[in-house]
């Protein structure tokens, strides 16, 4: 079957462009629910925390896993050295680039929110948004966080990818093949994600500062390696998803449905979060989490591993929308947040405005002036893009 046999995926340049656009939506509803986000809308929506749950739980991780499956793609162009240079320029440059120019309009317009700053974006960006590391300060990455844990991964798995590259019959990828040739064998995968929500979660909770960000740093680089062994293995593996898709999802929605009403008895009182409930959550957690990911590749590879022009622009925009979408989400969330609307028009509006605006600045100026085009992780010269990834 050629989905199985032809070595450019298109399917995961999909996978990647879509979980973008999730990951814009996931952040306008952050303006709606009771979770700590930037801006904060004047009523919040507790019921809308479960559909956001339920994507929170495979966005970043899936992300992850086609990133260390770029990363094989990527290195087998270029020597260890191409691939450090090309990811610090790719991530490093529109890293710096954000903290400097997209990211202080956020940080400002919460501070507005909150009245700790008055006055013009002008007399803030000059005066106070380098002034101290958010959030007592103002410097800081914000969404850009991605990009850090990206580029720390890719560099430091340089020298293992490498080796696995030059021995591809080597023990550890006889035996990512052996357990990717069950649905069931796959599942073992899980067992260090396990260990990490159990273990290390409780202990080091979310704060994507890098710095003593032990789980996310383990989870997501875990994540990272696992997308290299994965497409290392290419046919054993898309073979076994392909015919399993439809089991994957039967495990997803029972392990979601399991998850959430585990959730809900500790929300309402009706369990103690003791350590039997936190090792059980954490169980079904992370194989509620997997499952999805295999879903997702499972269906893309079956509907999605073609080419088209529409895939081939937002395979370029995808980058620029990122970099660009929560400033805009934050700045439109300021001016709406009093609005007298429902939440209906109210995240329509915010969503179509932040994929508009993003679009304009990625048409009109991105895309075609090519000295902006690095800051944004694009090539300096329009061309087509070939697997271009974050």
């Amino acid at each position: 079957m050629e989905i199985l046999t032809n070595e450019r995926r298109y399917d995961l340049d999909w996978i990647r462009v879509i979980a973008f656009g999730f990951l814009i939506l996931y952040h306008v509803g952050m303006f709606f629910v009771p979770w700590g986000w930037h801006i904060k809308n004047n009523q919040i929506y507790d019921w809308l925390t479960y559909p956001m749950m339920f994507v929170n739980q495979w966005r970043l991780s899936l992300l992850f896993v086609v990133s260390g499956m770029g990363t094989y793609f990527a290195l087998s162009k270029r020597t260890g050295g191409q691939f450090a240079k090309e990811r610090l320029i790719r991530l490093l440059l529109p890293l710096a680039f954000g903290m400097l120019v997209i990211v202080p309009p956020q940080v400002y317009f919460e501070r507005l929110d909150k009245g700790q700053f008055t006055g013009d974006y002008l007399s803030y960006w000059f005066s106070e948004a380098f002034t101290g590391v958010y959030p007592q300060g103002n410097l800081s990455w914000h969404h850009l966080w991605f990009l850090v844990y990206l580029l720390f991964f890719s560099l430091i798995f340089i020298p293992v990818f490498l080796y696995l590259r030059k021995h591809p019959e080597n023990a550890l990828l006889r035996f990512i093949k052996k357990l990717a040739s069950s649905p069931y064998g796959i599942y073992l995968l899980v067992l260090p994600l396990y260990i990490f929500e159990s273990l290390v979660e409780p202990f080091f909770k979310s704060t994507h500062a890098f710095i003593g960000d032990w789980f996310n740093l383990l989870h997501y680089g875990t994540l990272f390696f696992y997308g290299f062994l994965l497409i290392a293995v290419r046919q054993t593996f898309w073979q076994t998803i392909l015919n399993q898709r439809f089991k994957l999802l039967v495990f997803g929605l029972i392990s979601f449905s399991i998850f959430m009403f585990i959730k809900i008895q500790i929300k309402t009182g009706v369990w103690e979060d003791d350590y039997l409930v936190h090792f059980t959550e954490a169980f079904f957690k992370v194989i509620n989490l997997w499952s999805w990911i295999l879903i997702i590749f499972g269906f893309a590879a079956y509907y999605l591993n073609k080419p088209s022009s529409t895939l081939t622009y937002c395979n370029e925009a995808v980058y620029p929308f990122y970099i660009l979408h929560q400033t805009i989400t934050v700045t439109l969330g300021y001016y709406l947040k009093n609005a007298s609307m429902g939440l209906f028009l109210k995240f329509s509006l915010m969503s179509l405005g932040t994929f508009l605006i993003a679009w304009i600045l990625y048409e009109l100026l991105i895309r075609r002036i090519g000295f902006i085009r690095p800051f944004f992780g694009l090539k300096p010269a329009k061309s087509n893009p070939v697997m271009q990834k974050v």
